[in-house]
């Protein structure tokens, strides 16, 4: 009883005073919520000269909220955020923040993860460059040769992009992926002068046949049907290959006659075991009697592990 009327007591004076238990439980709360909130803030402006806590805290409404400032944010943190936007991003960022948007750093790292080599990247270059207007005129160049090769090559010949020597053309080719491969067999095939370039920069070193084999049609692709082009192919590859590799031309007694035959048996073996259309798949003993009837200097362990790799892998020319 006699607690009771304490507890009474106590409360009547509290309240008497403004105060009361949950009253004080969230003034309490408050308080060290807002101390906790400086102390960070305090130590974050120790840390760097911009505060970049109470910068990305300064909000005072939904409506107000949106993306930060690029330009109050230090300039190498600003461009690692817009080194991730592609052309189209990046120009669109150009109308808000147009001098970080238009830095050459950037318009440069876009160029060259695209089209890996051009001439004029090792060019001294003219006053009034910019490689904003250089990625320009490679979009426009690359859009061209996948209508017209010949149109699309003039274009960057006219321009100065590109030096008229196979070498430069066939490096141009070998270090770009926007290009379309059809096309792009239509002109090799016409310019077997900037094929014989393209096929002494791959470097086949040390490769198992197959995946050399796959490498080479990755860049170079096979035409649909077997011809003239296709034998062309495969006898530029089979030389480049033994020269790439002596020690193992040595070893197995490999030459370019021997790698000829080995390939149109890889490429034959891998129609044979992933077309849908064949029903009576080849075996791996079938494999070797057939390609050693043809190959006698190949042992028979190289030629089931030519076996192996297709029928793990797939197909070389896919």
């Amino acid at each position: 009883m006699g607690q009771g009327l304490w507890r009474v007591v106590r409360n009547q004076q509290l309240q008497h005073h403004g105060y009361n238990e949950q009253g004080y439980l969230c003034r309490e709360r408050c308080r060290r919520i807002g101390a906790d909130d400086a102390n960070i803030a305090g130590r974050r402006n120790g840390q760097s000269g911009i505060d970049l806590y109470q910068l990305l805290k300064a909000r005072k409404t939904r409506d107000e909220q949106g993306f930060i400032n690029l330009e109050m944010l230090p300039p190498e943190l600003s461009f690692t955020i817009l080194s991730y936007l592609n052309a189209t991003d990046l120009c669109l960022a150009s109308c808000v923040w147009q001098d970080l948007a238009n830095d050459e750093l950037l318009w440069q790292g876009l160029c060259k993860s695209t089209w890996g080599h051009c001439s004029m990247y090792n060019k001294k270059h003219p006053p009034g460059f910019s490689y904003r207007r250089l990625y320009m005129q490679l979009d426009e160049g690359s859009l061209t040769f996948n209508a017209n090769p010949n149109e699309g090559v003039y274009y960057f010949l006219s321009r100065g992009v590109l030096d008229d020597l196979p070498k430069e053309i066939a490096k141009f080719i070998f270090c770009t992926r926007t290009l379309n491969w059809k096309k792009l067999r239509i002109y090799l095939d016409e310019r077997r002068d900037v094929l014989d370039e393209l096929v002494t920069l791959h470097n086949f070193r040390n490769q198992f046949l197959p995946n050399a084999l796959r490498e080479f049609f990755r860049h170079i692709h096979a035409p649909e049907e077997r011809g003239e082009y296709l034998e062309t192919l495969i006898t530029k590859f089979s030389h480049r290959f033994c020269a790439c590799n002596p020690d193992l031309v040595r070893e197995l007694g490999l030459s370019p006659d021997a790698v000829y035959v080995l390939c149109y048996s890889l490429i034959l073996l891998s129609i044979d075991l992933t077309s849908p259309h064949v029903k009576n798949k080849m075996s791996k003993r079938e494999f070797i009697r057939n390609t050693r009837r043809a190959a006698q200097n190949i042992s028979e362990d190289f030629v089931g592990h030519l076996y192996d790799n297709i029928y793990l892998i797939g197909h070389v020319a896919a």
